[in-house]
């Protein structure tokens, strides 16, 4: 259908670094590129979904998609994506929809390619995203205690103009929460602009916040900044621990005086910016490491949202397991209709160290090797399935019977699943162990030592572990305990 109008269509690409069109499925049925920077020849992407050529690509961030779902048309809009080669481009494209009779039946997206190495960010309020583009209050999934009072949190904390401070695990959705809390806040209708800092230097860092007055340097031109760019609106900085100590000084002023000056500049701006800011590691390891300044850190903190890790709720991994079935169906026309068994077993025993982000990507890469409509343990990512593997060995080699050691109400204590997390923690060091047998052995002279702490004597060190003192006495010199 499309193709019968790709002549009448493709004239623009005299204007333009770039063209491609997509029909109706998000399937590239054009692609013409001009410049060195393009991620893809014509052969290469014509026939594909984009969603193969652009893996991380969501609705939330593409105009395509958009285009596609909504028939919303953007102008100019500056981002970054990542291909399937692992490749990030910088661009700037003008999408709108195509319809015939008002039914959509593909997108046009014109690209103009920035460079691969950028020494200064231009941002402008059509460049930033809306309401309609986020995620809201509604978009968090879960039903589990700790979902539902980070949704209590949430709504609270929106109501105010206080600034956040955002802690979660990679993969647990911290722009999700950060996006929620603008489009339930006043400042719904402004922008709300995201800007991780990890591994961004300083100065770029400082340009890309405040922004540039002409002559600042050479090439610089007249240039606001974020902070400038979404007034009245949200900042999300990401991985703010990552961001240099001197530029958390800066940013620290800017949130105090509420005031920024462009770099190169004089004039001073009053800004109404609100900040949100996500670590991935705890905020409180993030200061005593020296990776956030105390004074940045209680200006942030003073509200603080924790949000779970994915293996604190597993109750909600059904839900969400239908979620992205749900959306991959969608994305990829199929018609799968869950899970099997044995595959939720699976799922359900694993720790899921990326979390969801780990779990939407185990469901996709599910859905590339599913020939039936349901998903089999098989169909499974293969490194989750080795750590099901692994964890049924590490069970038995740290029953008290492979121990060599008795049932005794030291055992019936433990906490069988810390036991294993605590030991396939060290099994999956490989600094320090090679074998899962050398984990185990560590586990077990952790425990051996952990009761002498509470042993008075060499028998009642035998009672407690449940071993004969012959037993104790080789363990002992088996992990060099007996000076101990």
């Amino acid at each position: 259908m499309i193709e019968n109008y790709l002549s009448n269509i493709i004239n623009m690409e005299n204007f333009v670094d770039g063209m491609l069109i997509v029909d109706h499925n998000g399937v590239v049925v054009h692609l013409k590129n001009y410049r060195e920077y393009s991620p893809f020849t014509e052969q290469e992407a014509v026939g594909k979904n984009l969603k193969e050529l652009y893996p991380d690509l969501r609705l939330a961030d593409s105009p395509v998609l958009r285009a596609l779902r909504y028939g919303e048309s953007t102008v100019n809009v500056e981002g970054t994506m990542v291909s399937y080669k692992g490749e990030t481009i910088y661009l700037r494209t003008t999408t709108f929809p195509i319809k015939e009779n008002e039914t959509i039946i593909g997108a046009v997206n014109i690209v103009n390619y920035s460079q691969k190495e950028r020494k200064e960010i231009n941002v402008t309020p059509v460049g930033g995203r809306t309401y309609k583009t986020l995620y809201r209050l509604e978009d968090i999934i879960g039903r589990a205690p700790k979902v539902q009072e980070l949704r209590q949190r949430i709504g609270r904390v929106a109501k105010t103009a206080s600034s956040v401070l955002i802690y979660g695990e990679t993969g647990t959705g911290k722009e999700l929460v950060a996006q929620s809390i603008h489009t339930e806040s006043s400042r719904k209708n402004k922008l709300f602009i995201s800007q991780n800092c990890a591994a961004i230097p300083a100065n770029l860092l400082e340009s890309i916040f405040f922004g540039t007055a002409k002559g600042s340097y050479t090439g610089a031109e007249n240039r606001p900044g974020i902070f400038e760019a979404a007034d009245g609106g949200t900042v999300f900085l990401d991985e703010i621990n990552s961001m240099d100590i001197g530029m958390q000084a800066k940013l620290l002023r800017a949130l105090e005086s509420k005031r920024i000056t462009r770099i190169g500049g004089t004039q001073e701006r009053q800004v109404d910016v609100r900040i949100i800011a996500a670590t991935n590691e705890p905020p409180l390891s993030c200061m005593k490491n020296g990776q956030l300044r105390p004074d940045l850190f209680y200006r942030l903190g003073s509200v603080t949202i924790d949000i779970p890790p994915l293996r604190e709720r597993l109750q909600d991994l059904s839900l969400l397991l239908g979620y992205y079935i749900a959306y991959y169906n969608r994305e990829m026309h199929r018609n799968i209709t869950g899970v099997s068994a044995e595959a939720e077993q699976i799922l359900q025993g694993y720790l899921w160290p990326g979390n969801v982000r780990e779990l939407r990507n185990a469901v996709e890469g599910a859905f590339n090797f599913c020939d039936g409509d349901i998903i089999e343990a098989e169909d499974l990512p293969q490194y989750i399935l080795q750590v099901q593997k692994d964890r049924r060995l590490m069970e038995s080699l740290l029953s008290p019977t492979s121990l060599g050691m008795r049932q005794t109400p030291f055992f019936d204590g433990i906490d069988q699943a810390s036991a294993f997390h605590e030991a396939t923690a060290l099994c999956m060091d490989g600094e320090r162990f090679g074998s899962l047998k050398e984990a185990v052995d560590a586990y077990e002279r952790r425990v051996i030592v952990q009761e002498m702490k509470r042993a008075r004597n060499f028998s009642r060190l035998a009672e407690r572990l449940g071993i004969t003192r012959q037993t104790l006495n080789q363990k002992l010199t088996k992990y060099g305990l007996h000076e101990t």
